[in-house]
């Protein structure tokens, strides 16, 4: 157990905290196009119960030092609230991970329709078709559907939209081989679906952590404290 709470728990604490801040970093980077909040909710989970293992794992080692029983009985009661936790924290990456496809095709549309190469959303669709190398939502002809394809007249796509390794590419629909001519919308989907799935397999190690702690937690609150002395009277 003091192996469990010096290492494991905040080893944990430590993995924890990264997956939470990576999880939110991510979602920061495409929020424009997901419109439910709350698939913040498992990633704020997890940095509380980090913070919540670090703490805890320092004061049960104490108590396991000094094989406390009301300061065992403690920590097992935290460390089962913890364990609850992650497992709503792991129930809730199942359900919005399920929900990303959704709420993904739901704006991107959208914010694509607002595209005039110089606003906040110009911004924002060219970032992300550079990153994840990709043009239009579903594909690449969707651009000559927006208003702003149809304005410039040059039969053409962002720039954004063009493969890295091409230098002099005018991003033209006539030489589809210098485009990206993936949809974006596949692309990121899979991409924040990939991350909530690790993500989800991070929490359940550190939950079945957790639950071998609290084994052993129960087993050392519950072994007879038997010396192997007798106490002596005297007449």
């Amino acid at each position: 157990l003091l192996i469990t709470n010096f290492i494991a728990f905040q080893a944990a604490a430590a993995g924890l905290s990264y997956v939470g801040g990576y999880v939110i970093n991510t979602y920061k980077s495409y929020d424009n196009f997901l419109q439910d909040k709350y698939a913040l909710l498992p990633a704020v989970i997890i940095i509380c119960v980090a913070v919540v293992m670090f703490i805890i794992g320092l004061i049960g080692c104490c108590a396991t030092f000094r094989e406390s029983r009301v300061g065992l009985g403690l920590f097992l009661a935290i460390i089962l609230v913890i364990f609850i936790a992650e497992v709503s924290a792991f129930v809730l990456g199942f359900v919005y991970r399920e929900k990303v496809k959704t709420d993904v095709q739901g704006t991107m549309h959208s914010v694509f329709e607002k595209y005039n190469g110089q606003n906040p959303e110009s911004t924002v669709v060219d970032y992300l078709q550079e990153q994840l190398r990709c043009c239009g939502v579903k594909n690449y002809s969707d651009w000559t559907t927006t208003q702003w394809f149809n304005s410039t007249g040059n039969n053409s796509v962002p720039l954004s939209c063009c493969r890295q390794d091409m230098k002099n590419c005018t991003g033209r629909l006539d030489q589809p081989q210098e485009l990206n001519t993936r949809g974006c919308a596949a692309e990121l989907e899979s991409g924040l679906q990939s991350v909530i799935s690790y993500a989800m397999l991070v929490i359940l190690g550190f939950a079945i952590v957790k639950f071998f702690g609290m084994l052993s937690v129960c087993v050392l609150t519950c072994k007879r404290e038997d010396s192997g002395y007798q106490p002596l009277y005297s007449g």
